[in-house]
């Protein structure tokens, strides 16, 4: 892996806050899914929710100190893989190299650590970025959709698992517990995204106690938070391993039930596989916008 010789890049931990949120809210000025609108006071808590290193992130600065191109890395000991949490560029520094030298960068750095595979995740329909990761030797390992379903959305499949289970019934978990069982879910799962885990949901609630709660019925759990009238009720995790996913529709069931007249939505992190069969039956609207999970070995 070769980088461009006059090409230098800077520790996250070196720049300031400040910094790094202008370079952040340009670079995403004229993102896919619209501009990001965090507040300065906000950026400690989104790269908790990413589980951003800042020692292991880097940047291209110019020559007045401004970043012109970063990326962001999340390191997941647990699993024995770096995430690519962001990558971006200020429109001027776009078609400059800066990316792909970022990119080969991020990788050699994570084999010089031991890393036996990375990830990232990347919107399918942002095609230049998806080629560059192909280039680089990144595949699709998942596909994550989001769904919403309405009030008054009808079953897309009378029979399903949970209507004739009737022993299946949902029950509030703790938080602590919940997290304590993704955690678990997170070695028995492979390419489990980072946002749906345990580390996530913990900086999500301490940045706002009391924002979360959590279900469980059979072998699926679900985190969600309701935000207050009209707002969709946010599921923010399910996951569901079984083969019929029995458990994700009645928790999904009880959540209509507890919030009656409201939305259901998940943003486009739910694989199809670990309770996204689940949303369909119930008749949700899968959203166009969706994200590949992508990943690559790394020689040991």
């Amino acid at each position: 892996m070769h980088l461009h010789p006059s090409m230098s890049f800077t520790p996250g931990t070196a720049l300031p806050p400040a910094t790094w949120h202008a370079a952040f809210t340009e670079a995403f000025a004229d993102y896919l899914i619209g501009p990001f609108t965090l507040t300065l006071a906000q950026w400690p808590g989104f790269l908790a929710r990413q589980g951003v290193s800042l020692s292991e992130s880097r940047a291209t600065v110019d020559a007045g100190g401004q970043i012109t191109a970063f990326a962001l890395v999340a390191p997941r000991p647990a699993v024995g893989r770096w995430r690519l949490a962001v990558m971006g560029a200020r429109p001027a520094a776009r078609g400059s190299g800066a990316a792909a030298g970022l990119l080969a960068d991020f990788l050699a750095r994570a084999a010089a650590a031991g890393v036996g595979r990375v990830e990232l995740e990347v919107f399918a329909q942002n095609t230049r970025a998806v080629r560059l990761y192909e280039k680089h030797g990144f595949a699709v390992a998942q596909g994550l959709f989001g769904h919403e379903l309405a009030p008054g959305a009808g079953p897309a499949c009378a029979a399903s698992p949970a209507a004739t289970t009737p022993a299946l019934a949902a029950h509030d978990v703790a938080l602590d517990e919940a997290a304590a069982w993704l955690d678990a879910a997170e070695q028995r799962v492979p390419d489990l995204p980072l946002q749906v885990g345990a580390g996530s949901l913990r900086a999500a609630e301490q940045a706002a106690p009391g924002s979360l709660a959590a279900a469980r019925a059979g072998d699926a759990q679900i985190v969600w938070s309701s935000p207050a009238e009209p707002a969709a009720v946010v599921v923010h995790s399910l996951v569901d391993p079984s083969a019929g996913q029995a458990g994700a529709e009645a928790l999904l069931r009880a959540l209509q039930a507890r919030h009656p007249g409201r939305t259901l939505r998940v943003p486009p992190l739910q694989r199809d596989d670990l309770g996204g069969l689940a949303w369909q039956r119930l008749g949700a609207a899968r959203q166009r916008l969706h994200q590949w999970l992508m990943t690559r070995p790394l020689a040991a």
